[in-house]
């Protein structure tokens, strides 16, 4: 395969699998914090709080890192639209990579005092900026490489990154916190998978180091001057709408993958082993449908499988909460597996979704853009309303399922104001009968 320049470029699954390993690292930096947040964050850099209290200020630190997304977005969708996505793929990975090493060799508040959470915050925006660009960057090296008929099946490759990067960070976690005792983990333990991320950041970079530039990308003659000023004065209302849409996916993806630990281990008793395993059994499950949500995606269109999707959320979320609710690993597992389910069936196809749906001169920021506002909107405050809401409830946290019932049926609503994007199908010629 040649590019416009007539220079071989790597095939498909060399593209998708490098997008794929990337986007796995940068997730794996971002959610290694959602980890330590959960077990251990709070009190170490918040001890003056209640136990509740330190955890919900560890939880805000981590929605930073949401609200520095749609900054990380702007900032890299000019660089993917003014020179090419490939630059994106590099610098986005070193900076969240050496943000996530620094945030294992900040001292605790014991040692530093009020500097302590203040480097946190820091470094979780760092991490957060780095984030906003890489989806963009990934996405577009691979759909934009892509054959049409088949965009939405490589374009998943990426997604999968997150589930990937999710299980390589609770598993990092979940070592040293099996092997060492409390206070050992407290101490040092959990620093170990934030070092792990300069190893990881470097392998990403060799692999994405025989990527091409984007076809499309090089086909272009005209780019936008100022590409998030051109988003805002064409696109704004699209913009909105896909933020909004989105909001579920993130909403569900972190209530279930960071508070429910918080809630599982502090407020049920239940060990974090045990629920680091059934957190991490449903995202590997949610990481295999991934590829086959995006076929589907393929053959019936974008925008069914994304109303499917956000429809079975609303009706999940009262039996997810309840299943949680028992403290019982299988019926755990089966409230978060079904959940994911839900969730993989609308967000297998946003790769291709979300490209597809901008003008290619401004297409890195505005569906970049649109993809981390909706991490705004659903994932940073999600743990934090979440954890407040079961601490006021009962026995079962029905507040939660609501507040997930109702982000649900706004997605609902803004998908169903989005068009349907997938390319015709090129029709077959019959010969010609004699």
């Amino acid at each position: 395969m040649h590019d416009v320049r007539g220079v071989k470029t790597p095939s498909m699954p060399r593209i998708a699998a490098a997008s794929l390993a990337g986007t796995a690292i940068e997730f794996y930096d971002f959610f290694v914090y959602g980890t330590a947040a959960a077990l251990v964050l709070g009190r170490l850099f918040f001890p003056a709080f209640s136990p509740l209290a330190g955890t919900l200020a560890a939880f805000a630190t981590f929605g930073v890192g949401f609200v520095a997304r749609p900054l990380g977005s702007v900032l890299f969708g000019h660089l993917g639209d003014r020179r090419g996505r490939r630059p994106v793929l590099v610098g986005s990975l070193l900076l969240t990579g050496a943000a996530t090493v620094a945030v294992g060799c900040v001292p605790a508040y014991g040692t530093i005092g009020a500097a302590a959470p203040l480097l946190l915050v820091v470094l979780r925006f760092l991490q957060g900026l780095g984030l906003g660009g890489e989806w963009g960057g990934a996405v577009l090296i691979t759909a934009e490489h892509a054959p049409a008929g088949q965009r939405a099946l490589w374009s998943s490759f990426p997604q999968i990154g997150p589930a990937v990067g999710f299980v390589l960070a609770n598993a990092t976690v979940l070592a040293p916190a099996a092997l060492l005792s409390d206070a050992e983990f407290a101490a040092w333990g959990w620093r170990v998978p934030f070092w792990a991320a300069g190893v990881l950041a470097l392998a990403g970079l060799w692999l994405r180091s025989s990527l091409t530039e984007s076809p499309r990308f090089l086909e272009l003659d005209d780019h936008a001057r100022v590409p998030f000023a051109e988003v805002v004065r064409h696109h704004g209302r699209l913009v909105l709408l896909t933020a909004g849409a989105l909001a579920a996916g993130y909403a569900i993806f972190y209530a279930v993958t960071t508070w429910s630990l918080a809630y599982a281990t502090q407020r049920l008793g239940v060990s974090r082993s045990v629920m680091l395993g059934c957190i991490m059994a449903a995202v590997v499950l949610k990481g295999a449908l991934t590829p086959v949500a995006a076929l589907l995606g393929d053959r019936f269109g974008r925008r069914p499988l994304c109303l499917t999707g956000c429809a079975a959320a609303a009706l999940w979320m009262f039996p997810m909460v309840a299943l949680l609710a028992t403290g019982e690993p299988l019926p755990m597992f089966l409230g978060i597996a079904g959940a994911l389910i839900a969730f993989v069936t609308m967000f297998a196809v946003i790769a291709a979704y979300l490209p597809e749906l901008y003008e290619p001169r401004v297409r890195c920021t505005g569906a970049a853009v649109g993809y981390n506002l909706g991490g705004v909107l659903g994932g940073a405050l999600t743990p934090i309303a979440a954890t407040a809401l079961a601490e006021h409830g009962g026995r079962i946290p029905w507040g939660v399922g609501a507040y997930l019932t109702g982000i649900s049926l706004l997605s609902l609503g803004c998908f169903a104001l989005l068009p349907e994007t997938r390319p015709a199908p090129v029709p077959v010629v019959q010969p010609a009968v004699e």
